[in-house]
């Protein structure tokens, strides 16, 4: 296990809205089986909690939430954009689009520009904000393991950082899913792919 010191790690929590992992959230339905197998909030809960223990910056990278007019005149936004756009998942101003109240940023949080579709690099501070705090060891956590927490992990190795995924503190749709995130597309990417469990104790020493 490598050494996450606290002054060259942040830990990036990846869209914690009410509209993914609340109960009555637009899309808590397709993600509670394996959220919930997983032990996705407590492992949450968990690593934050280590994180700040630690003296480790936590960084919030966060989807675009939705507004009236967003992709109607856009070339080539995808279904699945399209698809979110329809629900008006993370609608501005609504519950949906608020944190899960476990996981509220705090003072000194970093909160990043949104991005409009998986990366939490694309079109946003994250990189500029990193470096502004000599951060060079990246934790993923977070929704979804296959799309915004991968495309960032995969952004994020092109940029020369370390990543680190976690198991058991991201989920998806279907176990499927899950599957491809760490066991066939993750290990392309990442540096370490780990559980929460072994993370916390790295952290603490």
């Amino acid at each position: 296990m490598v050494a996450y010191d606290s002054g060259t790690t942040g830990l990036i929590i990846t869209d914690p809205y009410n509209d993914f992992i609340s109960e009555g959230g637009k899309r808590w339905p397709q993600l509670k089986e394996v959220a919930e197998a997983v032990g996705l909030h407590e492992h949450m809960r968990q690593l934050m909690a280590a994180a700040r223990a630690a003296g480790i910056q936590i960084f919030y990278s966060r989807h675009r939430r939705w507004r009236p007019g967003d992709y109607e005149q856009w070339r080539n936004a995808t279904p699945y954009l399209l698809r979110a756009a329809g629900i008006q998942l993370f609608a501005k101003g609504t519950w949906g689009g608020q944190w899960h109240p476990d996981f509220e940023p705090l003072p000194g949080d970093v909160v990043l520009h949104e991005h409009w579709a998986q990366s939490g690099f694309a079109n946003t501070d994250l990189d500029v904000q990193l470096k502004q705090h000599g951060v060079s060891k990246l934790i993923l956590i977070g929704l979804i393991a296959n799309t915004c927490v991968e495309s960032t992990a995969r952004f994020g190795m092109e940029a020369g950082y370390h990543i680190t995924l976690v198991r058991d503190a991201t989920a998806a749709f279907s176990f499927e899913a899950m599957h491809a995130a760490h066991e066939i597309n993750g290990p392309t990417v990442a540096n370490e792919i780990t559980d929460t469990a072994s993370l916390v104790t790295a952290l603490a020493g």
